[in-house]
């Protein structure tokens, strides 16, 4: 954090407040009956200036009363993916104990802009909690941060609607978006013709090495673990276990990357940016497709490699890497790849594929 935001933060006023159209009028109703009374001395009007702004203290102390000792706690889905709407829960907890607020609203803040939703609670009881949802779309993937939540009500009169904003950050990580991908269909020989050479749950014995997530406990050799202080696994040759490279182009050239951080894309640059995004959705599409049906799965791309695994975590494993993964220049080099493997190199059309990896099926997208 910088010492301007430093700065700003320290002076920033810990509550905003800001007119309704009837508290303007409340407001210019009491100046005007303010001059009237000091000009004409009338004990009436100087009873209804009384009465004016007794009204409007009073909504001053009630709104603060209701804004007190209240904390908020956001709850976004396990997954969040790029272009797909979701919900996020909010669960707003009133530490009073024996005084209920009313009219609450709560809305996320990115920095000091509150994004395009917001939750309302009508009533939260003395010590007691209340939840609701709103729904919100993030265009793109990649990490976001929700900086804090404003707090913000109304009551008693509407005249003022008083907010304060709590620090309290919420990052989340936005999967690329999910795309139809063709199921994999295993390219082998008749069952039984002959064992091929990789390593599965079934078959004979191929050997020791460490473990891995998503590894069956099952698997685990506890002799050679004992002997070797590190938990090892049994490895089997297989007939029907496949084992898959995902590749995928992130290659930008200078200038969209540019374009990118600066938040400025010029149509043509916007088209690059969408086909390695589309690019990086298939990939994504593509292992978990992999993954469901029990294959090992590994990826690269320019600068990233994830190594092979299984399972459910390691779908994960690759979903967050992708999601995170950034744009780089054409001349960073693809991970090398090992031999006969099947790969699959996911290439956008509108991006140049130089250094591609060897012996790999490429797909445009």
């Amino acid at each position: 954090m910088g010492i301007w935001a430093r700065l700003r933060r320290r002076l920033r006023p810990p509550r905003r407040l800001s007119f309704t159209r009837e508290g303007r009028l409340i407001v210019v109703l009491s100046v005007g009956v303010g001059f009237a009374a000091i000009n004409t001395g009338n004990n009436l009007l100087y009873l209804l200036l009384g009465w004016l702004l007794s009204f409007i203290i009073a909504s001053g102390i009630l709104s603060e009363l209701t804004l007190k000792r209240l904390t908020v706690q956001r709850r976004p889905p396990p997954r969040v993916f790029a272009g797909d709407p979701f919900l996020m829960e909010v669960v707003i907890q009133n530490g009073k104990e024996n005084r209920a607020s009313f009219s609450i609203e709560v809305e996320d803040l990115v920095g000091t802009t509150p994004i395009d939703k917001r939750c309302y609670f009508l009533k939260i009881p003395a010590a007691k909690s209340q939840r609701t949802s709103y729904r919100h779309t993030f265009a793109r993937r990649g990490h976001y941060t929700l900086t804090g939540y404003r707090l913000a009500t109304k009551f008693p009169f509407a005249l003022f609607r008083k907010s304060r904003d709590v620090d309290a950050p919420l990052e989340i990580i936005v999967y690329p978006s999910r795309v139809a991908v063709p199921r994999p269909i295993p390219r082998t020989t008749s069952r039984g013709e002959s064992t091929a050479d990789r390593l599965g749950r079934r078959g004979e014995f191929h050997g020791l090495r460490e473990r891995r997530a998503g590894d069956d406990r099952r698997d685990i050799h506890w002799r050679s673990s004992a002997r070797t202080g590190r938990l090892l696994v049994r490895e089997y040759e297989d007939e029907l276990a496949r084992r898959v490279v995902i590749g995928v182009d992130n290659a930008l050239p200078e200038d969209v990357r540019d374009a990118v951080t600066d938040g400025a894309l010029t149509p043509a640059a916007e088209t690059q940016v969408s086909a390695v995004e589309r690019a990086i959705s298939v990939a994504a599409s593509l292992a978990a497709s992999y993954l469901e049906i029990g294959w090992t799965v590994e990826l690269c791309a320019r600068g990233l490699h994830v190594a092979p695994g299984v399972g459910r975590i390691h779908e994960a494993k690759i979903a967050r890497a992708l999601a995170l993964l950034p744009y780089v220049s054409d001349e960073v080099a693809f991970a090398a790849l090992p031999p006969k493997i099947e790969s699959v190199l996911i290439t956008p059309r509108s991006v140049a594929a130089s250094g591609r990896p060897a012996a790999t099926t490429v797909m445009d997208v």
